[in-house]
């Protein structure tokens, strides 16, 4: 990971994440080049192995492709788009190699891994205050709306599987998340973070 690398354009993501959104392979090569440096930073700061952090970078990428067309930049930057599927298959993966008793020390060293030091303090910044409203405007959703909304983005699952887990119609997943995004866009335009 070189320091020297140029930081993407935000503008420039986005375009490469909508292209990607509509299967336009070089741009998702672009997108991948642009930003993988980085992310794969953040996973390996998380993870501390190697092998695990080319991994989740490896898994966030397929899921990237797969929900470029449920991106929705009114909701957050793209890096922070996926800086936050980046985070979620980490920690999925320290979950999954976790001993027990090993929680709380476990929890704190993840959590003081999560700073991009990569990022400028303004970019750290933006990331925070964006994250806070976003968690201020998720924590108004009613609760249900909420679980349907954290399944589909922040854990990438599929309109089907979050209906399959919650043994909900389809139709209805759909309805919730759709009506969720509604709420959490115009929540954060009157926070001034959209």
């Amino acid at each position: 990971m070189s320091s020297t690398a140029p930081q993407a354009d935000p503008a420039q993501l986005r375009a490469w994440l909508q292209a990607a959104a509509r299967r336009d392979g070089s741009a998702f090569h672009a997108l991948y080049e642009a930003s993988s440096p980085r992310l794969y930073g953040l996973a390996l700061r998380i993870l501390g192995r190697r092998e695990l952090a080319e991994e989740v970078l490896q898994e966030s990428f397929v899921a990237i492709w797969h929900h470029a067309s449920e991106y929705e930049s009114a909701l957050s930057a793209p890096m922070t788009w996926m800086t936050t599927i980046v985070r979620n298959r980490a920690f999925d993966v320290l979950r999954r190699t976790r001993h027990e008793g090993e929680d709380d020390a476990f929890d704190s060293r993840a959590m003081e891994s999560l700073p991009d030091l990569s990022a400028t303090p303004a970019d750290l910044l933006q990331m925070s205050s964006e994250a806070k409203a976003l968690a201020d405007c998720m924590g108004a959703l009613e609760e249900k709306h909420r679980q349907v909304v954290g399944m589909a983005f922040f854990h990438d699952l599929s309109h089907s599987d979050v209906a399959e887990k919650l043994t909900l119609p389809l139709g209805t997943v759909k309805t919730w998340i759709r009506r969720s995004l509604a709420r959490l866009h115009s929540c954060l335009s009157e926070r001034g973070a959209a």
